[in-house]
């Protein structure tokens, strides 16, 4: 995990965070309804920023974002931003899990079952990295 840091919810992006919690497209609406208020046993957030770059939906607790991919993304511009976006992240200790719109809209239970196994395995090697430094 990196050690880099970089502000969480910049001031310059709140207006664009607002924005885009307030214009979500489908596929994002429906993951929010299985996220928001714990129901995966973790405090998800929607449209979070980490240095200039903003992710669809963000667990601090367990540094894991996830993106909703449109068809938008299948564009050259975007595929390198995102590109630029996902090496940020990682850089800065998240892991970014990508969904598109189409598995969303197609198989929610899977697209559940994979994050509950995410969330799973991550707060797993949290709590051996946690014990392992414990005296």
């Amino acid at each position: 995990m990196g050690n880099n840091y970089l502000y969480n919810n910049s001031v310059q992006l709140k207006d664009i965070r607002k924005y885009l919690r307030s214009n979500a497209n489908g596929a994002e609406k429906i993951l929010w309804k299985f996220l928001k208020n714990n129901q995966l046993g973790y405090k998800f957030r929607r449209q979070f920023s980490l240095g200039n770059f903003v992710v669809d939906f963000c667990c601090v607790q367990l540094k894991l974002a996830i993106e909703i991919d449109g068809w938008t993304h299948e564009s050259e511009k975007i595929k390198i931003k995102d590109k630029i976006k996902t090496h940020t992240f990682e850089a800065s200790g998240y892991k970014i899990i990508r969904f598109t719109n189409e598995q969303i809209f197609g198989d929610m239970e899977l697209i559940l079952n994979k994050l509950k196994k995410t969330c799973a395995d991550i707060a797993g090697e949290l709590a051996k990295h946690l014990s392992a430094s414990l005296p």
